[in-house]
């Protein structure tokens, strides 16, 4: 059982399973940015001696590091191979998974069945009868699978900032997180049932694959298998089961079909297929669960239309453009979200114009991060309003750079690959100029808008407060408090908190309404507000150590917002006000971690 009272998956897996699932993944794990916590969690449990603790801490290198996060896991396998379900617990526990989305990506893996024995364990015997996983006696036949490891940086082991780099001495930013396939609320299943309702492992025939009931109920191609992507009728022919004509009794998940679960609601069943068709006139629209056999000759003639256009829309549909004339777009790729900037499109391989939450990526670089994708094309998986990049493409929208382009984006210079990985723009005030770059996230500032201020000339390495208090937060307990603690609390020990809660007013301020003192800008503003105060003012006095609480560091907030609530009432300043308010409780409360 978990901690939180649910069945852990973990629990249904063999220590074989668990061993091979190791034996597989070691190359993956040992790409891992920052072993020093995962270290510290195998030495906590007993899996890790002190004495090679240690020796591995020491390590700097990234390659250093990458071959000691191996060797120690060699190591596990081959003297340890009967705690794997401790192993696994282990490294599975939330606080490890904050801090390394790739063992996140791993427990997904077995959580929604896409590792392989989770279908079948053939592999898995097959494995064990050949020696393989049972220690020493295995070392000369195992064959270690190099499996796709994200190429992370070298990043400090401990948080905290340090003085300013120049904008070309930055670190490869990380791979983005990915969050568990398994949302809040959904109701998990064990055992002969799905474990997750947004995509489960199927079989057919001799096939499997993952099936995706939000892609089923829009009428596309739900189930992927072996790279490709097919309609239930398609894997059902893929499987060699075509002469029932009967997918939903002949894909099983488990013991159980597909039928059964939709019958139980545990699937849906999509209310039309809209699919452009050659030689099939529009009226035969039908549903989808309707005459079998119509539906396996409609998939014949939708194989046949495969080779339309790559950007996926009809050619009589009139497009509206305007929404693309953006210098920024929202795209997608299945589970990943980011933000396109023209300025920085150069072609799939050159120009990293998409960011993430977490880093800058070329559109090549962003298919790669999606882990359902494994022959991923960036101008038919990446969306951007419903579209492709193709299409922006053939929009002229985009435009690719020729072959002979020597701009920076297209630069393969080192001190030019490194200037993409940060924003452009000071992510407080959004202009641009002579920039600090963060080495940990794409975030770069003004040395004025950061809070502390940053020494522009220092060299080294420079980690903003943004990263500083969510890697402290990773690390320290993370314990709860009331808010009137979170109030009385000195703001010497919070000081790190104080920063960022400022920075974030700063920056959801986006037409700083609130910076400057409002007695030189706003007409008769004194006449109706005795007690003025503004962000610059809370900077000057946070800075000057005029605050001894949290509270008193607070309550200037409040002041402002109740000023603005008293002078504008309801118009739309007060409404900025009023959201304002709200954003800033609601942080407040979260990186106090109140109940």
């Amino acid at each position: 059982m978990g901690a939180s009272g649910q069945v852990d998956p973990l629990d249904f897996l063999t220590n074989e399973d668990l061993l091979y699932f190791l034996h597989r993944k070691k190359t993956e794990i040992s790409c891992i940015d920052q072993p020093h916590a995962l270290f510290t969690q195998l030495r906590d449990h007993d899996l890790m001696t002190e004495e090679l603790f240690e020796r591995v801490k020491t390590m700097r290198s990234r390659e250093q590091k990458q071959k000691r996060i191996y060797e120690v896991l060699d190591r596990l396998e081959k003297e340890k191979s009967q705690c794997m379900h401790q192993f696994w617990h282990c490294v599975f526990e939330e606080h490890i998974l904050q801090l390394y989305p790739t063992l996140r990506k791993l427990r997904n893996s077995l959580l929604d069945g896409s590792f392989r024995f989770y279908g079948n364990s053939l592999d898995v015997e097959t494995w064990m009868e050949n020696g393989e996983g049972k220690g020493e006696k295995g070392k000369e036949t195992r064959k270690r699978n190099k499996d796709d490891g994200s190429s992370d940086s070298e990043d400090s082991d401990e948080p905290g900032p340090s003085s300013a780099c120049k904008r070309t001495r930055k670190k490869p930013a990380k791979i983005p997180s990915f969050t568990s396939s398994v949302k809040k609320g959904d109701k998990q299943k064990i055992g002969k049932r799905p474990v997750n309702k947004t995509q489960l492992s199927v079989n057919c025939g001799d096939k499997v694959g993952t099936f995706y009931w939000d892609k089923q109920s829009k009428g596309e191609k739900c189930i992927l298998s072996e790279g490709r992507w097919f309609t239930p009728s398609a894997f059902e022919k893929f499987g060699g089961k075509e002469r029932y004509k009967n997918w939903k009794s002949s894909i099983r998940s488990g013991n159980t079909t597909l039928k059964k679960l939709m019958e139980e609601k545990d699937l849906q069943t999509p209310p039309m297929e809209r699919r452009k068709r050659k030689c099939v006139p529009k009226c035969m629209k039908k549903l989808f669960e309707d005459d079998e056999e119509e539906e396996e000759e409609e998939e014949d003639e939708v194989e046949d239309d495969e080779e339309e256009d790559d950007d996926g829309h009809d050619d009589d549909e009139e497009d509206n453009l305007s929404v693309f004339q953006a210098h920024s777009l929202p795209v997608t790729c299945v589970s990943l979200t980011g933000t396109l900037h023209k300025s920085r499109f150069a072609s799939g391989s050159h120009g990293k114009c998409i960011r993430t939450e977490e880093s800058w990526f070329t559109p090549e670089e962003f298919v790669k991060q999606e882990p359902t994708l494994t022959d991923g094309h960036w101008k038919k998986d990446i969306l951007c309003h419903g579209k492709t990049i193709n299409f922006l493409i053939k929009e002229e929208i985009l435009h690719i750079h020729s072959f002979l382009c020597e701009c920076v984006e297209c630069s393969d210079d080192p001190e030019n690959l490194m200037d993409q990985k940060n924003d452009d723009m000071c992510y407080i005030c959004d202009f641009g100029g002579d920039l600090v770059c963060c080495d940990e996230c794409p975030r770069a500032f003004h040395s004025r808008c950061h809070l502390p201020a940053v020494d522009e000339d220092s060299p080294g390495e420079w980690i903003c407060t943004f990263c500083v208090l969510r890697t402290s937060q990773q690390w320290r307990d993370s314990s709860s408090m009331t808010e009137q603690e979170a109030l009385n609390a000195p703001v010497s020990q919070y000081r790190l908190h104080c920063h960022y809660l400022l920075l974030y007013v700063y920056k959801e301020d986006i037409k700083e309404v609130f910076v400057n003192d409002p007695r030189q800008t706003v007409l008769r503003y004194s006449e109706f507000i005795s007690k003025p105060m503004w962000l610059d003012r809370i900077k000057v006095k946070l800075e000057s150590d005029q605050y001894q609480t949290v509270g008193a560091f607070v309550s200037d907030f409040q002041l402002i917002f109740s000023n603005c609530r008293t002078f504008n009432k309801d118009n739309r300043f007060g409404q900025m006000g009023a959201r304002l308010k709200e954003m800033f409780e609601k942080e407040f409360q979260k990186i106090f971690t109140i109940q």
